[in-house]
């Protein structure tokens, strides 16, 4: 129908996104997108995709790391390791040696026919891995027609495909922990890390089950949330560090039914995991307890920065073989109560209770930087915390850089200045590095939770408390130090570029 003369008909105002995009608050997103045709139109629309959600290209994303990840490794996989090629082609794996180590090689079952240094449920996943493998090998003699590789080459492609799903299962999770902000799971999916340690060890399981926990929690399934994470304790035991950021959260909200829920489902699950092994092969079961008391500091650690410097004068000193370091294992356990202390001061004292992934990412980066023992693929455990807690692309990478980096100077210290390798002070120096850049990336966090305003997540989305809160988000606080509480986090308008 025509309109009457002399009247204007405005064109139809373009719909608000549904979600934050990324090329209009964040710098980083900004400049990469000039390679594409620069940041979303003001009139474009979201939601709109009928293949390409974020969610497929997130997994994208991840897909493709995960493939170079898998090229990196190839020349491992043969488990031929001449000439330290582990070492000068930085593809070194724990799964390849320990193959044979805890005789996965003959069907042996971990703990009940070998000793495994480590919790039950990743146990459970080696042996899943080598039952694949020789499921392979079975295969290729009945048919003939497949690739016929060495045993252990089986079994770690077997473990590299578990592990690539346990990645992409975590790209999700984040996801749906993100709340209006999908496309923060783009950062697990491009991460360096995830390219570097996603095949050094098994740790990737435990991560998934805990960042599955996480979103369990955030719809409001605490059971769940509670199976989930006993699950993740039970491969790793770095999950109990979520449960006490639960608690601390719980506390200062008043919710602390909802809490027990979930630690009496992971007591329960990790019980029930543990306590069979426990019974039918008590020493082989408490080898990771013993081991983890008795082991020195590990290279990686800032204890063993402190004993180089000082030439072993402090602490225990210079260790005999199994010695046990006593001194070293009160110091660290002193310190961790401290640190728990502290981040249980930030979570009460806070002029707006901290998010979930903040606190978890601060103890859990805090456990870390403090305990004796930070295995290379350990800082696997920060990357979803780090990513929910501070989705900042250019904080976020500049961390990563750092842990990537550190891998090349730890393998050619390994490889030792006989064979072309290089001395310990660059290692030292590296693992120096790593660890400023997460302290940096802690204060940044803790400054987001004394300042909400600039919170990233917070500040992103009118109204917007905790999508990783679960019964937290927008609960009424009832235990604050030094002020009243408040029933969610300051409203804040969406803000531009805060990055620093």
């Amino acid at each position: 129908m025509a309109s009457p003369v002399g009247t204007r008909v405005r064109p139809p105002r373009p719909s608000r996104p549904d979600r934050v995009v990324p090329t209009w608050v964040d710098p980083v997103a900004v400049q990469a997108s000039e390679a594409v045709g620069g940041p979303w139109g003001r009139h474009a629309v979201t939601g709109r995709a009928l293949f390409w959600t974020p969610l497929r290209v997130c997994l994208l994303f991840a897909t493709l790391v995960l493939s170079l990840a898998w090229i990196k490794e190839a020349p491992c996989a043969s488990g031929n390791w001449v000439g330290h090629l582990q070492y000068t082609h930085f593809c070194y794996s724990d799964t390849v040696p320990l193959f044979g180590l805890h005789h996965l090689d003959t069907g042996a079952v971990p703990y009940l026919d070998s000793s495994v240094e480590y919790p039950v449920l990743t146990g459970a996943f080696m042996a899943l891995a080598a039952a694949l493998g020789r499921g392979y090998d079975g295969a290729v003699e009945k048919i003939g027609l497949l690739p016929d590789v060495p045993p252990v080459q089986s079994y770690y492609v077997a473990t590299c495909l578990l592990l690539s799903v346990c990645a992409l299962i975590t790209v999700r999770a984040v996801l749906g922990l993100s709340g209006r902000r999908p496309w923060d799971a783009a950062m697990i999916g491009l991460s360096p890390l995830l390219f570097v340690h996603a095949f050094t060890n098994w740790d990737l399981f435990a991560v998934v089950l805990a960042t599955l926990g996480l979103w369990a929690w955030a719809r409001r399934r605490p059971v769940l949330a509670g199976i989930l994470l006993g699950l993740g304790v039970a491969a790793k035991l770095y999950p109990v560090l979520l449960l006490l950021a639960l608690f601390l959260l719980c506390l200062r909200a008043g919710r602390l039914r909802a809490w027990l829920r979930t630690a009496v489902a992971a007591a329960a699950v990790w019980t029930a995991v543990n306590a069979p092994i426990a019974v039918l092969a008590p020493e082989n079961w408490s080898r990771f307890f013993s081991l983890n008391r008795s082991r020195p500091a590990d290279p990686d650690s800032i204890w063993n920065l402190l004993l180089a410097a000082s030439h072993n004068r402090i602490l225990d000193g210079a260790l005999a073989p199994g010695e046990t370091p006593t001194v070293l294992n009160a110091v660290v356990a002193v310190l961790l109560v401290l640190m728990v202390a502290g981040a249980a001061w930030l979570t009460l004292a806070a002029p707006v209770r901290p998010r979930v992934a903040q606190l978890a990412f601060l103890l859990v980066a805090g456990f870390l930087l403090l305990n004796k023992v930070w295995s290379p693929q350990y800082s696997l455990w920060l990357l979803p915390l780090a990513v929910l807690a501070r989705p900042r692309w250019r904080s976020l990478l500049a961390w990563q850089a750092t842990e990537a980096l550190l891998w090349v100077p730890r393998l050619l210290w390994y490889l030792g200045t006989d064979n072309r390798g290089i001395g310990a002070q660059w290692f030292y120096l590296a693992v120096s590095i790593r660890d400023l850049a997460v302290v940096v990336l802690m204060a940044l966090v803790v400054r987001d939770v004394l300042h909400p305003d600039a919170d990233p997540v917070r500040s992103s989305w009118p109204g917007t408390d905790d999508p990783a809160g679960g019964v937290l988000d927008q609960a009424t606080d009832v235990v604050v130090l030094g002020s009243r509480g408040r029933s969610m986090s300051r409203r804040v308008e969406p803000g531009g570029f805060r990055e620093e």
